[in-house]
């Protein structure tokens, strides 16, 4: 495991004060590493689980060349007519799902077929019910020449999946349709990484919990709930350990016994310029630890690194204590890091590009992710897709975040905005 410092050496332009967004995403992907137990569930209880291996097709899906339509099997030689209508004679029983292939018609003859029954022997074509008209007794059917084309309507053996495919890759967050993949290749089990240990606190004398009484110059703390919800998106188990004062012994305490029973350790408060020295000092002497002022609006102040205390070891996320910038910087930083300590391969969510609705200022030299509400320019009856800022963006008005929508994302190297112009835009759906 490359050491933090072996890390940041290899940049030549490091400078911990004015830390560019991605410089801080390359050290992390290249410090954190995937933890390594692997467990055998069922697959009912895989759903977000890491896949721990490939998963490698057993069989051929489908199993047979079968029906995609209620209809008629035949030759497809049969359309080579100059009448403009091809006439057969209906021929066997008619062939269910489940049975066998069914009667090899001969030649002029079809044979009626049910979707997803196996396909009778020299048919290649199924000509759909409601293309046919069939005679009163049923012995008989007629349809145009060009109803359908040579191979229409028949599903082929393997074309879904192929003996010895692979189809779902090693490092896969397990999705609802994964669990169905599965299940039709006759998984009933599947192996996958273990869940991932979080412990969270929140830290400052000012902090007060749920429940009790508010003294002067205190605040509820809601950054645990809002790092309780993000974290729990990610299917890991949870450690909450809740508010630490600003007290040596205590948060000595708290950051040792959450290093010794989770794999990962994040904390609020406690690394901006100004707070308490020893936060950052206790953090230093546990591990390979460094402090960061990113280049980024809101979420400046960040702690990154690797603690150790009774035998094990974790990674510590410090993040600041304002509540937006806790979360966004949760969201551009410590999602990522966790996904691939999970062992889980994740592209970056996409981005938009569309209209900006207003003018936002902004200076170059730091990346800024201002909360927007994306919507319709006609309010939703087909017109063009632009984004408009939620009003406040202090990094303490957590409203700003429940009414957004989405990110909009303002480059490291960009200027301001003009009404009309195009801004890049990251959606919540699919991230928070």
């Amino acid at each position: 495991m490359p050491s933090l410092q072996s890390v940041i050496s290899c940049l030549s332009d490091y400078d911990p004060t004015a830390l560019p967004v991605a410089h801080a995403n390359r050290i992390i992907g290249e410090v954190v590493e995937p933890v390594r137990g692997v467990e055998q569930v069922p697959i009912r209880s895989a759903l977000d689980r890491v896949l721990a291996e490939d998963i490698i097709s057993p069989i051929d899906v489908p199993a047979h060349d079968n029906s995609a339509m209620d209809g008629y099997a035949f030759a497809s030689s049969a359309l080579q007519t100059t009448a403009g209508q091809v006439e057969l004679e209906v021929a066997g029983n008619t062939a269910f799902a489940g049975g066998g292939a069914g009667s090899q018609p001969g030649a002029g003859q079809a044979v009626r077929i049910m979707t997803g029954a196996v396909m009778p022997a020299g048919c290649d074509t199924v000509v759909p019910q409601e293309f046919v008209e069939a005679s009163a007794d049923g012995s008989r059917i007629r349809f145009a020449a060009d109803a359908v084309r040579a191979g229409d309507n028949r599903r082929l053996r393997g074309e879904d999946l192929a003996r010895n495919q692979a189809a779902l890759p090693a490092g896969r967050i397990i999705q609802p349709a994964d669990l169905g993949l599965l299940a039709s290749l006759g998984f009933a089990e599947v192996r996958v990484r273990r869940r991932l240990r979080v412990a969270f606190f929140s830290t400052g004398d000012e902090l007060r919990s749920i429940g009790e009484p508010l003294d002067a110059g205190c605040v509820y703390d809601s950054n645990r709930y809002t790092l309780h919800g993000m974290l729990r998106r990610l299917n890991v188990e949870l450690i909450d350990m809740g508010v630490v004062r600003d007290d040596p012994a205590a948060l000595e305490a708290a950051f040792r016994s959450a290093c010794e029973n989770a794999d990962a350790v994040i904390t609020s408060g406690g690394v901006s310029v100004g707070e308490a020295d020893y936060t950052k000092q206790i953090m230093a002497s546990l591990g390979d630890v460094t402090f960061w002022k990113i280049a980024m609006r809101p979420g400046r102040p960040m702690a990154f690194g690797r603690i150790a205390s009774g035998g094990r070891d974790a990674l510590l996320f410090g993040l600041p204590g304002n509540p937006v910038a806790v979360m966004v910087t949760f969201y551009h930083f410590v999602r990522a890091a966790l996904h691939r300590q999970m062992g889980a391969s994740v592209p970056p969510l996409p981005l938009m590009r569309v209209r900006s609705a207003q003018s936002i200022r902004k200076k170059p030299g730091r990346t800024e992710y201002q909360r927007g509400i994306l919507a319709r320019s006609d309010g939703g009856n087909g017109g063009e897709w632009e984004v408009r800022v939620t009003g406040q963006q202090g990094s303490g008005v957590l409203r700003s975040m429940s009414e957004a929508n989405c990110f909009i994302v303002l480059a490291h190297e960009q200027d301001s905005v003009r009404a009309g112009d195009l801004v890049d835009v990251m959606l919540f759906d699919g991230l928070v």
